[in-house]
C-alpha cells in the first residue's frame, strides 16, 4: 500500500497499532522507524491518558517503517496496520454541514426510497439550501429559520440537530470493532441504498483533551435511516461499517487542530463495473466547531474514562448517478474506497457484505487476556 502516509510524513508523529506475532501493540511511527510503545503503556488509550501532548515517549525501536509490507486483505495480505484506537468509545457527530443535513431531511422525505430522493433534492435544494449554508447552529438566525420552516411545514428532526443548539451525538461502534486501512468494510446485503462518510476523526483522552486526528469512514445505509431514525443503529453499526486510520496523527507544532479546521478530505470510489466518483470537500464549511463537538460529546453528564474517538461529520452524500439516471449512488460489493488529506494520509478499503467479511471476534476480554499473558498488565503505568 504504497504512497498512504501523510506528504510530510518525515516531520509527523504517527500512534498506531501493529500485529507483531504476540498481539496489537502500541506503536509511534517516527522519521521512517517503529517504536514499539507495550513498556510505556499496554493500549493507545493508556498511552494517551498517561502520557502528556508534546512528550517525547521512548519505545523499543523495531526497525524501519516499510509502506510496501502492508498489503491489503483483498491481496492476500497478512500484515496489516490495525485501526489506531483500542478502548476508546467510539462517537460520532451527525449533520455538521449544510450538505449532509439536506440529504438526511431528503432520506426521510423519501422514507429511504433512492428512486424518490432526486425529485425531492431538486425542490428541496433549492428551496431551503442557502439558508442553511448561512447560519449559525443555535443562534437567533436559527431560531428565526426554523420558525418559518415550521410555518412552512418543512421541518424536520434532522433540521433540529443541524441548526438548534444540541449537536447530534451518537455511538457509532463498540469499543475495538472498528477497523484498519487495508481491511474490508461491510454493508448489508439487504440494503440497495447506502454510502461511504468520509470524515476527520479527532482522538480525546480521558479528560478529553484533543491529542490527535485520523480519517475515518463512517459506513452509513440510507434506506435503514431514511425509513426510520429509530434505526440509525442498524442503519450505522454493522460488521465493518467503521474504518479508522492509517494512524492517529498525534498535535504538535506541524499538525494542530487548526489544521483539522481547514482540511481538505478527498473521497475516491472505484467499481469492478467501471465506476469512478472523485469528490473533495472541505473542513472549512462545517457548520460547529470540533472544540464545540468535543465539549457536546465530553461534559458533567457523559464521561469517557478510556477516551474517546469522534467523527465529525461528513459533507458527503454522493448523488452522482450510477445503476441508471435518477438512481443516485450506491456501494457494490468490491468497491475501493479512499478517503485521503495530505496531512494524514490515505484511509483505503474496499467493499463487501457485512456477512461475509472476517467476523470480529477479538473483544474486551480477549485483549485482556492476551495482555495479561504477555505480563503487559500492571496496577499501575510508569
Amino acid at each position: 500500500m504504497t504512497g498512504f502516509l501523510p506528504t510530510d510524513a518525515e516531520r509527523a508523529t504517527l500512534l498506531g497499532r501493529m500485529e507483531f506475532g504476540d498481539g496489537p501493540t502500541p506503536v509511534l511511527v517516527r522519521q521512517g522507524r517503529i517504536h514499539d510503545l507495550s513498556t510505556v503503556a499496554p493500549t493507545v488509550a493508556d498511552l494517551l491518558n498517561v502520557t502528556d501532548p508534546g512528550e517525547d515517549v521512548v519505545g523499543v525501536d523495531r526497525g524501519g517503517f516499510a509502506p510496501d509490507d502492508y498489503v491489503p486483505a483483498w491481496k492476500g495480505g497478512a500484515r496489516r496496520l490495525l485501526a489506531p484506537i483500542d478502548l476508546q468509545c467510539i462517537k460520532a457527530a451527525g449533520v455538521t454541514f449544510a450538505t449532509s443535513a439536506l440529504e438526511r431531511v431528503i432520506e426521510e422525505q423519501a422514507r429511504g426510497d433512492a428512486d424518490k430522493a432526486h425529485a425531492i433534492r431538486s425542490s428541496f435544494v433549492a428551496r431551503i439550501g442557502v439558508e442553511l449554508r448561512a447560519v449559525r447552529p443555535g443562534s437567533a438566525e436559527a431560531a428565526k429559520l426554523k420558525t418559518a420552516l415550521i410555518a412552512d411545514g418543512l421541518w424536520s428532526q434532522y433540521l433540529e440537530v443541524a441548526i438548534g443548539p444540541d449537536a447530534e451525538i451518537f455511538t457509532k461502534a463498540p469499543v475495538l470493532s472498528a477497523v484498519g486501512t487495508g481491511d474490508y468494510v461491510g454493508v448489508r446485503p439487504d440494503s440497495a441504498w447506502n454510502n461511504p462518510e468520509p470524515e476527520v476523526v479527532i482522538v480525546c483522552d480521558g479528560q478529553g483533551r484533543p491529542r490527535g486526528a485520523a480519517l475515518g469512514n463512517d459506513v452509513n445505509l440510507r434506506d435503514f435511516e431514511g425509513r426510520s431514525a429509530l434505526l440509525l443503529g442498524k442503519a450505522k453499526d454493522n460488521n465493518g461499517s467503521c474504518a479508522i486510520g492509517p494512524f492517529v496523527r498525534l498535535f504538535d507544532e506541524h499538525f494542530t487542530l487548526d489544521h483539522v479546521r481547514c482540511a481538505s478530505v478527498r473521497l475516491e470510489v472505484e467499481g469492478d463495473d467501471g465506476f469512478r466518483l472523485a469528490e473533495q470537500s472541505d473542513m472549512s464549511q462545517i457548520s460547529r466547531d470540533p472544540l464545540d463537538i468535543i465539549g457536546q460529546a465530553i461534559d458533567a453528564h457523559h464521561q469517557y474514562p478510556d477516551g474517546f474517538a469522534i467523527f465529525l461529520g461528513t459533507l458527503f452524500a454522493p448523488t452522482q448517478d450510477r445503476d441508471a439516471p435518477g438512481k443516485g449512488f450506491t456501494h457494490h460489493v468490491g468497491d475501493i474506497v479512499r478517503i485521503s488529506n495530505a496531512g494524514l494520509g490515505v484511509l483505503v478499503n474496499k467493499v463487501a457484505h457485512c456477512d461475509r467479511i472476517p467476523r470480529w471476534e477479538f473483544g474486551i476480554g480477549a485483549l485482556m487476556r492476551n495482555l495479561a499473558g504477555r505480563g503487559l498488565l500492571r496496577s499501575t503505568q510508569p
